[in-house]
């Protein structure tokens, strides 16, 4: 784990860098070394957090699986008792559900 910290670290302080590297009981400078690489499956979210708007205000947030359809996503704003007493109030609209972004209820 501190290797590739240290790794990390030297092109903003490469001096420390080097004496951190050499301590860690490396002989040759980290200069050759390669620049760690991310796991792209690390980089993956698994739930999503989505702002939940009535009338373009935000109300409530909401997570839902990464890749939800449209419609898992206001099903899900909807369970929300927060957004179901907004909403119990008027006629909803029109209703914008963006996957992955937020989900907008136009209350009237």
């Amino acid at each position: 784990m501190i290797e590739p910290l240290v790794l990390l670290l030297a092109p903003l302080a490469p001096h420390i860098s080097e004496e951190l590297w050499s301590r860690l009981g490396h002989p040759d400078s980290l200069a050759g070394e390669p620049f760690p690489e991310a796991d792209p499956a690390l980089l993956v979210d698994e739930m999503v957090e989505i702002p939940v708007q009535v009338n373009g205000k935000v109300r409530a947030r909401v997570v839902v699986p990464a890749g939800a359809d449209a419609a898992a996503v206001e099903a899900a704003a909807r369970g929300d008792e927060r957004v179901a007493a907004l909403l119990a109030g008027g006629i909803v609209r029109k209703v914008i559900a963006v996957p992955d972004r937020l989900v907008n209820f136009v209350v009237g």
